[in-house]
């Protein structure tokens, strides 16, 4: 089937969904022409996913059923710089924003920087053959926009602090967002389950891979990073807590730490700092990085684009439970 005959069997669909944006936001201003060819690329994106095995007219049809239409609308008219549209996006969005920004900001990054960062983004500074490009020009309407802007602060927080750190990792970066944040390195839950951003034929293919190298990952700690992650990460232990535990001269992560510090038995033995504990957090998160990434690269054979896909897949739908599950066994 071609692509005209393929889009074409799903124009009438798609024209019942635009008559029910535009009776519900009659002062948007948005073309069927716009709303059109962005739910044709999504169903493009969705059939091309797998050259094997395209996707069927059936499969296509629900995946239209699921479009958050009424999202999708508001963030075309946004994107071409609506003023009505704008507003009702201010009114609905911008104290979600501001929350979430705040929750991954904690007190070491200034939330109202990232919301700042966001609202420019998705209005757009960049101007490309005469016409401004919005971020807003990236959401297809699979998963809600909710969702959707969670990952859009969730990046303007990493870029604030790659811009501001100078090409730091994002291992090193959950020390200086604040311990909460790094409780968050793994997983960002979204609120109600919101925010599928990938395509569900991506998530089908890549969500045993993603699990596999997790647990491999995880397997390949010494026991004593294993027990450093369970009593922060499970335990809930404070960094101060952890450092408390290991001062006495039975803790098991006494003669770990000093080893791998360089220090001698008499060398100021005792203390253990909350900064030594985060150094060594870090650590076992780029171990388990570096590690998960080799695994799917290698025994997956998967590209680095699909890498980034697994990650986003693990922050997405795997709870910090799931992630930690096996530091206790």
């Amino acid at each position: 089937m071609s692509n005209d005959e393929y889009f074409a069997h799903f124009k009438s669909q798609i024209d019942a969904m635009f008559v029910r944006c535009k009776e519900n936001a009659p002062n948007f201003d948005v073309t069927f022409e716009a709303f059109a060819s962005s739910v044709n690329n999504t169903l493009q994106r969705f059939r091309d996913a797998s050259a094997e095995a395209p996707a069927t007219q059936a499969e296509s049809e629900a995946l239209l059923e699921k479009i958050h239409a009424d999202d999708l609308f508001l963030a075309i008219a946004c994107a071409s710089g609506n003023e009505r549209a704008w507003w009702d996006f201010d009114q609905q969005y911008r104290s979600y924003i501001e929350s979430i920004a705040k929750y991954l900001s904690k007190t070491e990054v200034d939330a109202s920087d990232v919301t700042e960062i966001v609202y420019t983004e998705l209005y757009g500074t960049r101007v490309v053959d005469g016409a401004r490009v919005s971020k807003f020009a990236t959401y297809s309407g699979r998963g809600s926009l909710r969702g959707w802007l969670r990952t859009v602060i969730w990046h303007s927080l990493v870029d604030l602090h790659r811009t501001s750190h100078d090409e730091v990792s994002l291992d090193e970066m959950t020390e200086n967002i604040g311990e909460g944040a790094a409780h968050a390195t793994f997983v960002v839950e979204a609120p109600g389950g919101e925010g599928e951003m990938m395509q569900q034929i991506e998530r089908n293919r890549y969500r045993q891979a993603t699990i596999t190298a997790l647990d491999s990952a995880f397997a390949s700690l010494e026991s004593h990073e294993k027990l450093l992650l369970l009593y922060y990460h499970v335990e809930r232990l404070t960094l101060n807590e952890i450092s408390r535990l290991v001062e006495p001269a039975d803790s098991p992560l006494r003669n770990w730490f000093q080893q791998r510090s360089g220090k001698r038995s008499g060398e100021d033995s005792t203390r253990t700092h909350e900064s030594t504990v985060m150094r060594w957090l870090n650590k076992c998160y780029a171990k388990i990085s570096q590690r998960f990434r080799a695994e799917l690269q290698t025994d997956s054979g998967l590209s680095s684009r699909e890498i980034e896909s697994c990650i986003e897949l693990a922050m997405e739908e795997l709870s910090e439970t799931s992630v930690f599950k096996n530091l206790s066994a």
